[in-house]
């Protein structure tokens, strides 16, 4: 029986960050039930960058969320570093998502009483080897903006500070969740450059959400979803880099 291509290796050599089976979610609002996820089997590799497409509510937050530790299946499994993310204790959790997981989300969510270098230290003060503010805020070209306060950045340069701050901790992955979807087009492709340069140079597994089909060509897999399902699964042979795209 063929695996499906969610969790097909395409290279022996590969390593599988995560191993997520059977993911299943269930909200309950009262009498009613909201199926977020139904059965969702999918393998993440080391170093790749996956786009994950599909409309609002068809599962993909809800996923990532889980992913990273930020909430629970109803049931299912999420193998991690040799652990399961849905069974360990909430002390190794927080220490899984201080450690190994950076994420964007589509608002910025910085303080606005400090400096971009100040947000970003937020996160390396308390981080095992980080990089410092200034490397990774000139890693996602803001050398020059990064002692002015987050009122003083445009939207794009908000959303990289967040980038920054989110990579200077040195994640195995990172999960972001509609990066672009507050910025007009061509600062979302500042911001997916920044993106794509995080994944080549630094080798982070990348997974972005999105309900924006154009980004789908920069991607190495592009994972639909649809009413809490993964449907087709594409591989791009060869990766559109962020400038050639068009939404």
């Amino acid at each position: 029986m063929n695996e499906p291509a969610s969790i097909r290796r395409r290279d022996t050599d590969e390593e599988v960050v995560f191993r997520a089976r059977g993911l299943t979610k269930v909200y309950r609002m009262g009498e009613v039930e909201v199926h977020a996820l139904r059965g969702v089997d999918l393998d993440l590799y080391r170093g790749e960058f996956v786009v994950l497409l599909g409309p609002s509510g068809s599962g993909k937050s809800t996923l990532l969320n889980i992913l990273g530790g930020l909430d629970a299946p109803t049931a299912g499994e999420v193998i991690c570093a040799g652990r399961d993310l849905v069974r360990i204790s909430e002390r190794e959790l927080t220490q899984f998502r201080r450690h190994y997981v950076g994420f964007v989300f589509q608002f910025y969510n910085l303080i606005p009483s400090l400096t971009a270098r100040e947000n970003v230290a937020v996160v390396t003060e308390i981080s095992t080897s980080p990089m410092a503010p200034e490397e990774a805020l000139e890693m996602v070209g803001l050398k020059e903006r990064m002692d002015h306060f987050p009122a003083q950045l445009s939207g794009g340069e908000q959303q990289r500070v967040a980038i920054a701050r989110a990579v200077a901790k040195r994640p195995q992955v990172l999960l972001c969740d509609e990066p672009t979807g507050a910025l007009d087009s061509k600062t979302g492709i500042i911001v997916l450059e920044v993106l794509e340069r995080v994944n080549r140079e630094l080798g982070t597994t990348t997974a972005v959400i999105t309900h924006n089909a154009g980004i789908a060509a920069m991607a190495d897999r592009v994972i639909h979803f649809s009413d809490g399902r993964i449907g087709q699964v594409e591989t791009n042979e060869q990766r559109v880099s962020p400038q050639e795209l068009h939404w």
